[in-house]
C-alpha cells in the first residue's frame, strides 16, 4: 500500500527534525515562527523553564490595520516580536523556521526581527 504524504505532515515532521537539534536556553532562547494561510505568530520560548518570553501576531491589536497575510505584516510582527525582546533584555535567539522554507514570510520576519536588534 503507498503512503500518502500531505505537506502539512511533511511540515511537522521537518519541524521534528529541527527541534531535535534546536532547543532555547535562558541566555538564548528561541525565536519560534507559526505560519497560517492568514496569520502569522512569532514567539520567543526559554525551552528550560517551559515559559513564553515574548510573542507578536497579526491577531494583536496593532496590526488592525493592516492586512494579515501579506510580506509587509511579517515584516512587522518581526520587528515588534524583537522590540518587546529588546525591552526584556534579550539580544540574541536562536531561530526555528517551523518546518517551513525560509522564504517569502518568513525570511521577512527574521529580517524586520535582525533589524529591530536581535542577532541570530
Amino acid at each position: 500500500m503507498i503512503k500518502k504524504v500531505d505537506r502539512k505532515s511533511s511540515r511537522i515532521n521537518r519541524h521534528r527534525r529541527i527541534r531535535a537539534r534546536l532547543s532555547g536556553t535562558t541566555e538564548r532562547p528561541r525565536l519560534c515562527v507559526y505560519r497560517s494561510n492568514k496569520h502569522i505568530y512569532a514567539q520567543i520560548i526559554d525551552d528550560v523553564n517551559a515559559t513564553t518570553i515574548v510573542q507578536a501576531s497579526t491577531l494583536d491589536h496593532d496590526f488592525a490595520e493592516a492586512k494579515p497575510w501579506g510580506l509587509d505584516s511579517a515584516y512587522l510582527i518581526g520587528q515588534a516580536v524583537a522590540k518587546r525582546a529588546v525591552a526584556k533584555g534579550i539580544k540574541a535567539v536562536v531561530f526555528d523556521r517551523g518546518g517551513y522554507l525560509y522564504h517569502g514570510r518568513i525570511a521577512k520576519l527574521a529580517t524586520g526581527a535582525r533589524e529591530a536588534g536581535l542577532e541570530f
